[in-house]
């Protein structure tokens, strides 16, 4: 198993590291993550060509947008969290592509 992540910037630093390039063939899209609370901020992914790029800050145009507390977000990526339920609690809320959603997770190892 991977290790547990503290924090959202981790998460995000470690995120093309765990990028799964098989998963994503044929996808283009940008994923952009808003995280509310201690620790959160804004970061985006850009999935184009089997490559996974992530910036910090607001993407011009996302395919689609994750809002949560960083807390939930973090506990979300490392599994004590899941992320069906948190949607259905409303501690997720996601607005644009659902099929985006759903691919998230084969995303990442």
């Amino acid at each position: 198993m991977a290790e547990t992540a503290s924090s959202c910037k981790e998460v995000f630093d470690n995120m093309t590291s765990r990028f799964k390039k098989d998963a994503a063939k044929g996808l283009n899209a940008t994923y952009q993550f808003d995280l509310s609370g201690d620790g959160g901020g804004q970061w985006h992914a850009i999935i184009a060509n089997e490559q996974c790029e992530v910036k910090e800050g607001k993407a011009a145009s996302p395919n689609i947008t994750i809002s949560m507390t960083a807390k939930d977000y973090v506990d979300m990526v490392n599994g004590k969290l899941n992320g069906q339920m948190a949607f259905m609690t409303g501690k997720l809320k996601i607005a644009g592509d659902m099929g985006l959603a759903l691919r998230l997770q084969s995303l990442f190892a």
